[in-house]
């Protein structure tokens, strides 16, 4: 496999382009074909330099006949169109290892009250139910796409039930700057890769709002609970949740203004409205999405205290400090209860 695909020119999709090029050539797919012509001839978007050995196409055809590793890198909200372009073009002998944190859900979640498990995909269960793809995994970790443009060290895990898939996504991303670990415990950290947006809105409030570091450990810590909590409801390994899918990426993205998610926690603090938020951001924050999500499938009875609080502030018009006061007076348990299989 000499030749690699990304599909999305995003900052994460670029990035990952970018870290592709040191050890491969790689056809990055653009939507339009204007920004496929940009790539290619000033070699530079979204601010990012592009290296000389990534190729902008806008063809889905010839991305998976030149290519059988491929990593879809797009929202979650357009990732079933995607799935739906690109099926057509798929054959078992492709692997798609995706790098979106987002859930797909089946249904309208501003209509239903309650979401049930069924409705709830993963990407990678959305790959596997919406194309002929059967060897899928996730890239998931502390990969902030500036720092990673800036070949800043970092590091990500791919996970897949298939060993195979996770040895090629290793071979086509390990680098000096870039280190890869590998987990079959793939449902646990696409989860932990989803729930983490959520935690990091709540830190961006606590930014916002003055609070200092024993409040950001403390958020932190909790949140991380929360997270194990809901893994189990969905049949996820605790332990998926201890690497850098879960305290790596929840500790990136709960202490840097360069997660998109932070900054919508941060604003909030500010009196702005989400939607005035998200217009400005002008990118995708999937923690908003997810916390509706959280509270559509409350019925399963995890313990998710953070979650409920940022739902009344966002859904209910709660104020932030009545948030903040509500999870504050909750009942204290054990402070590892989240190890406990009974909890």
């Amino acid at each position: 496999m000499q030749k690699v695909g990304v599909i999305g020119t995003g900052n994460f999709g670029l990035a990952l382009a970018n870290l592709l090029s040191i050890n491969r050539e790689v056809l990055i797919h653009a939507r339009r074909e204007e920004i496929a012509e940009k790539i290619n001839t000033t070699r530079e978007h979204k601010g990012q330099v592009i290296s000389e050995k990534v190729v902008a196409i806008s063809d889905f055809e010839e991305i998976t006949r030149e290519c059988k590793l491929i990593f879809p890198i797009v929202p979650s909200s357009n990732f079933k169109e995607m799935l739906v372009q690109l099926r057509p073009f798929l054959t078992p002998e492709h692997i798609l290892i995706h790098g979106t944190k987002g859930l797909h859900i089946e249904s309208d979640i501003n209509v239903v009250e309650e979401l049930q498990r069924h409705e709830v995909l993963t990407m990678s269960e959305l790959i596997l139910k919406e194309t002929s793809v059967v060897r899928v995994g996730c890239i998931a970790g502390p990969n902030l796409a500036k720092e990673l443009s800036d070949k800043q060290v970092g590091g990500t895990v791919v996970a897949s039930r298939y060993n195979d898939v996770i040895t090629e996504g290793k071979k086509a991303l390990h680098s000096s700057i870039f280190r890869v670990y590998g987990s079959n415990e793939v449902m646990g950290v696409e989860i932990a890769s989803v729930l983490k947006n959520y935690i990091a809105i709540a830190a961006g409030m606590l930014e916002g709002l003055g609070y200092g570091d024993n409040s950001k450990a403390l958020l932190i810590t909790r949140g991380m609970a929360e997270m194990i909590f809901f893994g189990k409801a969905f049949g996820a390994d605790e332990k998926a949740f201890m690497g850098l899918a879960g305290i790596g990426d929840l500790m990136a993205t709960c202490n840097s203004k360069l997660s998109r998610n932070f900054r919508v926690g941060y604003f909030l603090a500010q009196g702005k409205k989400p939607e005035e938020i998200l217009a400005d951001l002008n990118e995708v924050a999937e923690g908003i999405k997810t916390i509706k999500v959280v509270h559509l499938l409350r019925h399963y009875k995890f313990n998710s205290p953070l979650a409920d609080a940022l739902h009344k502030v966002i859904y209910e018009d709660w104020d932030i400090e009545k948030g903040l006061s509500y999870v504050m007076n909750l009942p204290v348990r054990d402070d590892t209860d989240f190890f406990n299989t009974n909890a």
